[in-house]
């Protein structure tokens, strides 16, 4: 009823497809596409290949694809800075790695410090499956920013990856005499305003950060870098936001494990030049995947078990059952139940309706070995590090 109301009101729009374009296709005009797949004359109306649905589906790419090279001009027009960096901060960070960059990570690296020493901005899409080494390629860049004189942004996705990051990098930061801040929604009182003021002051060269970082109380002193991990969980407006704290002129670096095959990369992110680490760092093992029936639910267990009593441990993720948080959830605390009865106190269970210091608990006892399996849903999200954890079942996968 409410698509038919709709349609009645659609004023007659002006073709905007080229005349003799639309006639080669055999398209109907906008309009009489809309009618044809809303109020079908046939099956085969609505099929894929159909020329009303082929016809919309070409406007709605063609729209994306101006809308991505307005941003684009938009972004390019808007002056970049130079931020050539001197390489010593980045050296000292080389130099306290426990390994050699990858080849991947090298030419990752030169094509980063080539964007940043130019006029132009750097829109750089950096892809690399999990474990390839982009964090490293990332702290590099943003260590070149402070280099020159400005602060780095490092955004993450959600407060555990947040706070993993920035366990990692500080480490390497430390020696290397680099300051580091963390702003999550968790910092509150006292301590926030003083994150705050060592960011406005520019006392905080490189800054981790959630979402936090766009709220409009942080004020950078002077960013340089904005560097956004596992870019498909924010908006190009979000985007948008932490660039305008730098005036609209910082350089840009996007991360994502996603696998993109470059066509794809090419018309999503349009905006952006893209660079890509193939190889893993040396030693990493191969990854063994199996599919089995639930029905061989408990030879699983039963390996589970052997595993465990060989030190290792395991993520046991129940994902999205139903289209419902209150059945996922619920399929996770079943099966939560069902293997804490058989692995007395050694199960934990992380879920989305947690509070934020609950589930760091969990995942604190998980990472220093109390607990051996973690059961959640897809909150676990990617990139928590346990070396450990060398087993992974999805449930339903």
């Amino acid at each position: 009823k409410a698509i038919r109301q709709a349609r009645e009101k659609l004023p007659q729009l002006p073709e905007w497809q080229d005349a003799a374009f639309l006639q080669r296709q055999a398209w109907p005009a906008f309009d009489v596409a809309l009618k044809g797949l809303h109020q079908p004359s046939a099956p085969d109306a609505v099929a894929p290949e159909a020329p009303a649905r082929r016809r919309l589906a070409y406007d709605e790419l063609l729209a994306n694809q101006l809308a991505l090279r307005l941003v684009r001009a938009n972004m390019k027009r808007a002056a970049g800075r130079r931020l050539p960096g001197t390489g010593d901060l980045r050296a000292r960070l080389i130099a306290a790695l426990p390994y050699s960059l990858t080849p991947g990570q090298e030419q990752a690296v030169a094509d980063i410090l080539r964007d940043m020493a130019s006029e132009d901005r750097m829109l750089r899409l950096l892809q690399g499956d999990v474990g390839a080494g982009k964090t490293i390629v990332a702290l590099l860049a943003l260590a070149t920013a402070g280099e020159s004189g400005a602060q780095g942004a490092f955004m993450a996705p959600t407060e555990i990856l947040a706070r993993q990051h920035h366990a990692t990098l500080a480490k390497l930061c430390g020696p290397a005499g680099i300051s580091l801040a963390l702003l999550t929604g968790r910092e509150k009182g006292n301590p926030r305003e003083d994150i705050l003021a060592a960011i406005a002051s520019g006392e905080a060269q490189i800054v981790i950060g959630t979402h936090a970082l766009f709220q409009e109380h942080v004020v950078f002193r002077d960013l340089g870098l904005a560097v956004i991990d596992e870019q498909h969980r924010f908006g190009v407006h979000q985007r948008l936001a932490l660039q305008a704290k730098a005036g609209g002129a910082s350089d840009l670096l996007v991360m994502t494990a996603t696998p993109i095959p470059r066509t794809l990369a090419l018309t999503v992110y349009g905006d952006m030049d893209v660079s890509k680490i193939t190889e893993k760092p040396a030693g990493r093992q191969p990854i063994d995947t199996r599919v089995l029936p639930l029905s061989r639910m408990e030879e699983v267990t039963q390996g589970l078990a052997r595993v465990i009593a060989q030190g290792q441990r395991a993520y046991w993720v129940c994902p999205l059952v139903a289209e419902s948080e209150e059945v996922d959830l619920a399929a996770a605390e079943d099966r939560f139940e069902a293997l804490a009865a058989r692995f007395k106190g050694q199960v934990g269970l992380v879920h989305g309706r947690m509070k934020g210091p609950e589930k760091d608990a969990v995942m604190a006892a998980f990472k220093d070995g109390a607990l051996k399996i973690l059961v959640s849903t897809t909150v676990i999200e990617v990139g928590v590090d346990v070396p450990e954890a060398t087993i992974m079942i999805v449930e339903n996968a």
